[in-house]
């Protein structure tokens, strides 16, 4: 159960990190999100507060209902990107990706339940 839980959440974590790289010091992506609608200050704040949800996840010490709402703010992202991308009418690949991803949020807080990590 530990193993399922530690290797969702550190996908989860990467991912959301490589994200919050790519964010701030990627001109394709800062360009893309620009196209999207989202003004720059929102494109850092989304890349702060993915960091933010990492360490809240990779905590052990951290509260339980804390990292539930972390859980929830990632997942939030993850629809808001579903919502943006289809707006903007991309490609269905994006969305059915971010899917993956929130699935991916799915097992990690599930097994962090179920393994009793707190």
């Amino acid at each position: 159960m530990k193993t399922i839980y530690w290797t969702s959440t550190g996908l989860l974590s990467i991912l959301l990190l490589w994200s919050s790289y790519s964010y701030i010091f990627s001109q394709a992506t800062i360009t893309g999100i620009r196209a999207l609608g989202f003004p720059d200050h929102f494109r850092i704040q989304l890349a702060v507060l993915k960091i933010i949800a990492v360490i809240i996840l990779l905590v052990p010490q951290i509260p339980l209902q804390i990292k539930e709402w972390a859980y929830a703010g990632v997942t939030f992202f993850f629809i808001t990107s579903i919502v943006a991308h289809t707006a903007h009418k991309d490609s269905i690949f994006i969305s059915l990706l971010n899917l993956l991803f929130i699935a991916l949020v799915f097992i990690s807080s599930l097994y962090l339940h179920k393994s009793n990590i707190l």
